[in-house]
């Protein structure tokens, strides 16, 4: 018996730091019913999708920045989400800050069934940007300040009959994001992100912005023979433009679907799981093909080193 997820894509347009909670959370039921009127079974929002991209400013003390972190999940906010959800039968992912009742700090998806039950919660593994004030930079991307790395590393969830699996924004440039979540099955990863357009450290990389998300992702795909759902919050958000694109990438690397748009934007697709298995089965068969006896460098190993 096939099985098929249809899934979509709710890439969002820029949430300006003046925009409330409430009135993102009524763009992502807009884009939740829309995605039901499409048979979706399952809708993937971006990264950090209930607040503008707070760490592109710093400040001294971070307890300023407290309101820009949810501490319950749901929440009041986010509960007619949830409620809609429920109602209309269909599951979604959802990316936020998340501050913990211990005081730790992390970037967070979690992935709610059709019945609006939680089934899994991710937290970003691989944080990019920097640690401290670098005021000449023409906005911060302070990453490394607002959210300490997860040290959970990348599970696998049953849900929607499938793997699932869910990674976030810089995660999807590492292979061993993908590869991790490969070895246990995976069938489907879901991606937020948010990524400006210029890069600071490096401005030649600007023109190839989407050329390189669309590389990691479809690269991901094809070598772990897994769906991977990427999803943008785009568009000019507080002076800082960011890349859209959202996409859907087959187990093939082959782009399924695709936003042509940076703002409030639903694609979606039918996704055939057993597509996996053209991928898993034959060329990329790991426990027929893989060396892990010779791949000891990359956990042991963090920097270069010259021998």
């Amino acid at each position: 018996m096939t099985r098929v997820i249809t899934v979509g894509a709710a890439q969002l347009g820029p949430i300006q730091k003046a925009d409330s909670r409430e009135n993102v959370v009524a763009r992502l039921v807009a884009l939740l019913q829309q995605a039901h009127r499409n048979d979706c079974d399952l809708v993937v929002f971006p990264e950090l999708a209930l607040t503008t991209f707070f760490p592109r400013w710093f400040v001294e003390n971070i307890s300023d920045a407290d309101h820009w972190y949810e501490t319950s999940m749901p929440s009041p906010v986010t509960q007619p989400l949830f409620d809609e959800a429920k109602k209309l039968g269909i599951g979604f992912c959802l990316g936020y800050a998340e501050l913990t009742a211990d005081g730790h700090r992390f970037n967070t998806q979690v992935l709610v069934e059709k019945d609006g039950s939680i089934v899994g919660r991710y937290r970003k593994v691989h944080i990019p940007g920097h640690e401290h004030n670098e005021p000449d930079r023409p906005f911060q991307h302070a990453e490394r300040y607002y959210f300490e790395p997860s040290m959970e590393g990348f599970g696998v969830w049953n849900a929607f009959s499938a793997r699932m699996g869910m990674m976030i924004c810089n995660d999807r440039r590492w292979p061993e994001s993908y590869r991790v979540m490969g070895l246990q099955g995976v069938e489907m990863i879901l991606c937020g992100y948010n990524t400006p357009i210029h890069y600071v450290p490096d401005p030649s990389q600007d023109s190839l912005a989407g050329f390189h998300n669309a590389l990691v992702m479809q690269s991901g795909a094809y070598q772990n023979g897994t769906w991977v759902v990427g999803v943008a919050k785009g568009g000019i958000e507080e002076g800082v433009d960011s890349l859209g694109q959202s996409m859907i990438v087959a187990p093939s690397g082959q782009i399924v679907a695709q936003a042509l748009t940076t703002d409030d934007e639903l694609i979606f697709a039918r996704c055939d799981l057993d597509w996996c298995d053209r991928y898993t089965k034959t060329l990329f068969d790991f426990d027929r093909y893989r060396r892990p006896e010779v791949y000891g460098r990359i956990t042991s190993q963090r920097g270069v080193v010259e021998e």
